[in-house]
């Protein structure tokens, strides 16, 4: 048997799958069904995820995070747009241009503190309507939870809705981590997406113990219309789709979304509070959900990484990012912590 591998704190991408999704994904893989979603399991995936989003929420799976990010955003947009994003946003810093390219908008960094916006922030973008010289903004897109670890209210998200359709704007959330800052506010998914007044959610599972796999939901069905050839030209249509269906089925199921999400979570507030008091270690973001921001001193980076690999957030501040994941143990944060105290000659 192979040893296993050291966990690390660099992404809750690198952690393995639930054994509850890969049992789900063996038992899938039975017999011959129709594909490209014409199967049971996917009809039942999808009669899942509107129980627990609402019946009339319009359901569409993909491969990934950045294709759910692109596509949601196409369907809401022309070439002549504007999205309005956190300068910190996953589609404005970690996706290689793919929005730009692929839907012809121009996105709109506004600078935060914490990765959160706000309507007043917003604001400042939004002017030269009907203007054909200027962008016309369309989106307001927000990532829940942030990129810096931090979690919108209900009211910050209706608040940034209301703001979007008064504006005849959509509002988009990357939910990447919607299960962790969900778990966080102790409220349903629905609360803190639909019910907030977000028009498309990326309904993330990958880093909450899927292997692969996101959905992209539509709660204002207008905007779904044409989405099914959105999505295959956006090179998302899966042939096998049974497989990432079932596996938003499990998690679900018997509340595993939110077990998982409660566990990592935990985790990221018992490192915070085993480094806190370390001379050199400074937290620069409240830990509200898998995610561990810090400063420290810039000698400390390498020989952190060479025992437990994570990723420098911010090299001219020497700030770090530590993510826990659903399989985080207390014996991982207890050595790392150990470790940043050696450093510091504790």
């Amino acid at each position: 048997m192979k040893k296993e591998n050291k966990r690390g704190f660099a992404s809750d991408n690198n952690a393995g799958v639930h054994p509850d999704i890969m049992t789900a994904i063996l038992e899938a893989n039975h017999g011959h069904v129709l594909g490209y979603g014409d199967d049971p399991y996917t009809r039942k995936a999808v009669k899942k995820i509107r129980e627990e989003f609402g019946e009339d929420t319009e359901v569409f799976f993909v491969f990934l995070g950045t294709g759910a990010n692109v596509l949601g955003l196409a369907a809401a947009t022309r070439s002549y747009h504007s999205v309005i994003c956190a300068e910190t946003a996953h589609i404005q810093e970690d996706e290689c241009g793919a929005p730009e390219k692929f839907t012809g908008c121009k996105l709109l960094p506004v600078e935060t503190t914490d990765g959160k916006l706000t309507p007043e922030a917003v604001a400042g973008h939004v002017y030269g309507i009907g203007f054909e010289h200027h962008s016309q903004p369309r989106v307001i897109s927000i990532t829940q939870a942030t990129e810096m670890g931090t979690v919108y209210t209900r009211e910050e998200i209706r608040a940034l809705a209301d703001f979007a359709h008064a504006h005849q704007m959509v509002l988009h959330m990357d939910g990447a981590r919607i299960a962790n800052a969900a778990a966080y506010l102790d409220v349903s998914l629905r609360e803190t997406t639909r019910d907030a007044g977000v028009d498309i959610l990326s309904f993330g599972g990958t880093k909450n113990g899927m292997m692969y796999g996101e959905a992209v939901l539509f709660f204002n069905p207008l905007l779904a219309r044409e989405f099914q050839y959105i999505r295959k030209q956006g090179m998302q249509l899966a042939s096998k789709m049974r497989f990432i269906a079932v596996q938003f089925d499990a998690m679900l199921s018997n509340g595993l979304w939110k077990k998982n999400a409660l566990h990592a979570n935990r985790m990221a507030r018992k490192l915070a509070e085993a480094v806190k008091d370390i001379p050199g270690v400074t937290l620069t973001q409240k830990v509200q959900s898998n995610g561990v921001f810090a400063i420290v001193p810039p000698e400390w980076i390498p020989r952190l990484q060479k025992e437990f690999f994570f990723y420098e957030w911010d090299e001219k501040k020497s700030e770090v990012r530590w993510m826990t994941s659903w399989d985080t143990r207390e014996e991982d944060i207890s050595d790392f912590a150990g470790l940043v105290r050696k450093l510091a000659g504790q």
